[in-house]
């Protein structure tokens, strides 16, 4: 059978029009890994440790390459132990004021501070785990620097689980850390999410946009690896806590997490519990364990 003219150039075409497709899906995964920095009225409409009845302090310091970055200090003079709270990725510092305000009440001084392009810091293009962990670091030496003597925890929730666990490894002042809802490497997360949305393994993709990402923002969340650093915490304790039920990060990534990690380490799987949900399946029993866990690796050594 004769082959009609134009057939012949059928799969080109089609290898293009799924080529364009894809680039501009990477293009579209690059935005929501990285989105432009926007602030409206709205980041500085939100409750404030006032409303709790807690008193505070805002408090500025800068990153390593100069942005101002806002906090809250929950003071307790009377200890040197210091919990410093580390939101998510679309997050704000006003998203933690349930665990720090429990914190402070059980006698940590507390700090809760805005990453670079989030809530009342400095403008900036949102990265996925990469100045996030400097402006986490800057915020340990602004700890270190009002309070010499600190005994410092860190506890963080999905990107700022994953922060706090490369930013402990880095940094020996952090004595004991909390990581909820943390992920194994950033691309693997944004695998997970991608394949859920379009339901197809799009590892390619998923490439291409870590490439966008690089030349658009200078780094490659593909070398966002916890998982790598978790095992250079101790013997500093770690705490994972994950949802059994997480649909963005599944409980795979803390399983992974937890064998990675080394002595001492604890796990706790929370059934019925969404991705950093189980603050919310019960906030009494989370909030004891947490500070029950500070209270153990913080308390002893206070100065």
């Amino acid at each position: 059978m004769a082959v009609k003219p134009g057939w012949s150039l059928l799969p080109m075409a089609l290898a293009g029009a799924f080529g364009l497709l894809g680039g501009i899906t990477a293009y579209y995964v690059s935005l929501r890994v990285s989105p432009p920095p926007r602030r409206t009225y709205l980041d500085s409409y939100t409750f404030t440790p006032w409303e709790l009845e807690v008193p505070y302090e805002t408090v500025e310091f800068r990153s390593s390459d100069g942005l101002r970055l806002v906090g809250w200090w929950l003071p307790r003079p009377e200890t040197n132990a210091v919990i410093v709270g580390s939101h998510g990725h679309a997050g704000r510092k006003d998203e933690l004021l349930g665990i720090g305000s429990y914190c402070w009440r059980a006698g940590y001084n507390v700090l809760l501070f805005d990453y670079r392009g989030r809530g009342e810091s400095d403008p900036w293009p949102q990265t996925l785990v990469s100045r996030e962990v400097d402006d986490l670091l800057a915020a340990l030496q602004y700890v270190r620097q009002r309070m010499p003597e600190a005994a410092i925890g860190v506890i963080g929730y999905s990107m700022g689980a994953a922060v706090g666990i490369l930013a402990t490894a880095r940094d020996q002042s952090v004595r004991a850390l909390v990581a909820d809802s943390s992920f194994t490497t950033g691309d693997d997360v944004v695998a997970d999410a991608v394949e859920k949305v379009l339901r197809v393994p799009l590892r390619p993709l998923v490439r291409l946009a870590d490439t966008i990402v690089a030349r658009r923002h200078g780094y490659r969340f593909s070398q966002a690896r916890p998982i790598d650093a978790i095992g250079q915490i101790a013997p500093r304790p770690v705490f994972l806590i994950h949802g059994v039920d997480d649909s963005l990060v599944p409980v795979s990534h803390v399983r992974q997490l937890y064998a990675a990690a080394r002595e001492p380490r604890l796990v706790w799987e929370i059934p019925g519990a969404e991705h950093c949900g189980g603050y919310f399946v019960d906030r009494v029993g989370y909030c004891r364990r947490v500070v029950e866990f500070f209270d153990q690796y913080l308390r002893s050594v206070e100065a």
